[in-house]
């Protein structure tokens, strides 16, 4: 239940494509320590997924494998909120009242929307036009202070913000206004193949991205072809950014400093050291794959788990929701 003196984090994940090495090193590492200090929850955004169309057998897959990923890399059910959203009924409930405050120019404007429409000319469907404000009201039904995104989903929480502003002017105080949270730790893991552009389960070059859930052969085989530079020198530079988030990634995984990764380096060319760095992914992830593994053969706990999610999700969302209702003259 939430505790008024606890600030309270949202974060939600579509289910599409398995979690990558640079969720791994760059936000879920740091989970651990957000549970300590805040309130979290953290939702799998199964209906957000409906824009796309998909086949409802491996969707209903991908949801519990999301599931089984988040308790695999550490997330403790007890001390953290875990649910799908669409267990929650309070999600569809505010998205209509805030489709109702929100305006079309503003979701016309909606960087994302414009990006997927691209993609997919054949489904430009209403739900891709107005997920912004289903995004808004996952934020606003907890009282959120503060929401873990990148760079490409603040214009989202900027939006959240200016609809929960619209409403509290409108018809009394009532939602507390999201900040982004920017982690004190962590890295920021590039691309194998492009080294300037963030890792991202959704690059369409695959050999850019480590799945947490790649075999052994497929870790080795994208280390091998990451980009490098001519220089041939394991050295920590801007000018040479490929060896720069190789030396990033193996510095994360082993615990040591970029200058103890130097110094066993020198002298080496970047065979050894990608020899030594996929060895090394391949065992630093073997413990979360076999984790994932066991909670995947075991269907009734994962059951349990997102159950006891939804129905402390839905205690919040309720409060909010009565709120709301009352606010807006509902009887």
């Amino acid at each position: 239940m939430t505790n008024n003196d606890e600030k309270v984090i949202f974060s939600g994940a579509q289910p599409t494509g398995t979690l990558t090495l640079g969720n791994y090193i760059g936000a879920i590492q740091n989970w651990k320590a957000l549970e300590n200090d805040y309130q979290c929850l953290y939702s799998i955004v199964d209906l957000h997924s409906l824009t796309i169309r998909h086949d409802p057998k491996a969707f209903r897959e991908s949801c519990l494998s999301l599931l089984a990923q988040f308790l695999a890399a550490g997330l403790d059910p007890e001390r953290n909120t875990i649910f799908f959203q669409s267990h929650v009924p309070q999600h569809t409930e505010l998205n209509w009242i805030l489709n109702c405050v929100a305006y079309m120019g503003e979701l016309n404007r909606m960087t994302q929307f414009k990006e997927k429409s691209e993609r997919h000319k054949d489904n430009i469907n209403a739900g891709l036009f107005t997920y912004p404000v289903l995004q808004a009201a996952d934020i606003l039904l907890y009282q959120t202070n503060l929401v873990p995104v990148g760079e490409d989903q603040k214009q989202h929480i900027e939006l959240a913000r200016d609809i929960a502003i619209r409403f509290n002017n409108a018809y009394g105080d009532t939602f507390q206004l999201p900040e982004i949270h920017v982690p004190k730790v962590g890295a920021r893991i590039m691309s194998l193949q492009e080294p300037t552009k963030k890792m991202s389960k959704s690059d369409e070059d695959i050999n850019g991205t480590i799945f947490l859930l790649d075999s052994d052969k497929v870790i080795t085989k994208k280390v091998k072809r990451a980009v490098t530079d001519s220089e041939n020198k394991v050295v920590y530079r801007d000018e040479q950014p490929g060896i720069k988030n190789l030396m990033t990634i193996y510095s994360k995984l082993a615990n040591i400093t970029i200058q103890q990764v130097e110094e066993k380096y020198t002298d080496q060319g970047y065979g050894n050291f990608k020899k030594d760095l996929a060895e090394l992914m391949v065992e630093s992830l073997r413990p979360f794959k076999e984790k994932y593994q066991q909670y995947m053969d075991n269907p009734d706990y994962l059951e349990e788990i997102y159950k006891k999610g939804a129905k402390r999700a839905t205690t919040i969302a309720e409060r909010t929701m009565k709120d709301v209702k009352e606010k807006i003259g509902l009887v």
